[in-house]
């Protein structure tokens, strides 16, 4: 049995989850944490159909209606600061853990403590069955996102991004930089939050030995060299309105500007060649893009 690490609190975002999957991911994490919350972007009712809300160690939440990604985070975080923690677990319904993911994290954060420095966030190594050739972690380098591989399991990498999904956050750190932007809803959230970490000082940190499956969307098509994941036209309505706001923020490094714009072309012009639904796609991703220059964010209502 892994090492129980007393100090974390898990927080599971979750939203119409598949329910092997979400049981995989809590019989992963659960002997690895003191304490887990579930919140659903709904009612809770697929937890008690699921006999969640009898296991120990875990609070189920609904948030009575899809508020979005960041709002589920938030609310999470605030009932894991209830229970006393010093270490939140991100976690979404699509990520299942190694038995000693937790404790190699921790492992990892006690020693860049050690060493005075600033830490925001340690995440794992994340694969995706789809994506044999997955480089998880990200750097930005002369205005593009680049992702890398560690070379060595024994190796602590830093990093430009973490995606949220295994991040361990300490509390003292979102005490400092806050939580996460609930108008964002979904899509870069996490992009936003470290990029915010990075401007008041913090650092972020990719840990190699640390493993997590990951699903980042349906099989992804193969473009000019690199995997585009394949997300329905609403999903990429926010992120590419999100996109344009991050890019209007004065306050985010030229480069982060640059490197995500460049990055979100690519994806238009996949988007308006490659899918069978392009039509719809493209026109999501208009709209995104006119909301995101006027500043019109939250849930999009239809």
């Amino acid at each position: 049995m892994p090492e129980l690490t007393p100090r974390v609190v898990a927080v599971v975002v979750t939203f119409q989850p598949d329910r092997v999957r979400l049981r995989a991911l809590l019989d992963a994490v659960t002997e690895q944490v003191e304490g887990l919350v579930l919140v659903d972007n709904g009612d809770a009712a697929l937890f008690s159909s699921l006999g969640l809300v009898c296991r120990t160690k875990v609070q189920t939440l609904g948030m009575g209606e899809n508020r979005g990604l960041a709002a589920a985070q938030n609310r999470g975080i605030g009932k894991a600061r209830e229970w006393g923690a010093e270490f939140v677990l991100l976690l979404d319904q699509d990520s299942v853990p190694a038995g000693d993911m937790v404790s190699k994290l921790m492992a990892a954060m006690m020693g860049l403590r050690d060493r005075g420095l600033r830490v925001a966030a340690v995440g794992p190594r994340y694969t995706d069955q789809n994506q044999i050739d997955l480089r998880p972690f990200v750097r930005v380098r002369n205005a593009r996102v680049e992702r890398f591989d560690c070379g060595r399991s024994d190796r602590v990498v830093e990093v430009d991004h973490l995606i949220a999904s295994g991040s361990l956050v300490p509390v003292t750190a979102l005490d400092a930089i806050g939580g996460m932007r609930e108008d964002l809803f979904i899509d870069h959230i996490d992009t936003e939050w470290g990029l915010r970490a990075r401007c008041e000082g913090y650092r972020l940190f990719g840990v190699c030995g640390a493993a997590m499956r990951h699903g980042l969307g349906d099989r992804p098509y193969r473009f000019l060299g690199r995997y585009v994941p394949i997300h329905s036209p609403l999903r990429h309505y926010y992120l590419f309105r999100n996109t344009v706001w991050l890019c209007r923020q004065g306050w985010i490094p030229w480069h982060w500007r640059l490197a995500i714009a460049r990055s979100a072309f690519f994806k238009l012009l996949f988007f308006a060649i490659v899918p069978r639904e392009r039509l719809s796609q493209i026109g999501m991703i208009f709209r995104g893009v006119c909301d995101g220059w006027r500043g019109r964010m939250g849930r999009l209502e239809t």
